[in-house]
């Protein structure tokens, strides 16, 4: 299994050049494609503030989403709720960003993400370039 940062799978799932192709590739060679249930939240915030477009309502959208072949949702639990307030390293504070990168670690898996923070900061095998 590999995760996607919010960003990840909507360019994935709008099929966006902004998709790297090792992500890309990383994510069309796995088995399972694990969503964070966070990131049905920021992305409903992104689309309530303007900063994300979607060709449907946001609703339609993450169930259309995460109905495709090899995609599921990762539940909330309360071991990733508790290791998200605990990440070594002086990982930054964006609560969605602390959520997925927990869901990673509990899921053992890697993470799909172009954000540079995440990747920079060393805990947590990366997939972008």
């Amino acid at each position: 299994m590999i995760v996607l940062d919010t960003h990840a799978w909507i360019w994935w799932t709008n099929e966006s050049t902004s998709l790297s192709q090792k992500a890309l590739d990383a994510i069309e060679q796995t088995d399972l494609i694990g969503i964070p249930a966070i990131s049905c939240w920021e992305l409903a915030m992104l689309v309530s503030k303007g900063r994300v477009g979607l060709s449907m309502d946001v609703q339609v959208w993450i169930e259309t989403s995460l109905q495709r072949p090899n995609v599921t949702l990762l539940t909330l639990t309360p071991q990733i709720a508790v290791l998200s307030t605990q990440l070594p390293g002086g990982f930054h504070g964006d609560p969605a960003d602390r959520l997925i990168v927990a869901s990673s670690l509990v899921h053992q898996s890697p993470l799909v993400s172009k954000d540079e923070k995440i990747q920079q900061w060393g805990h947590l095998q990366v997939i972008w370039s």
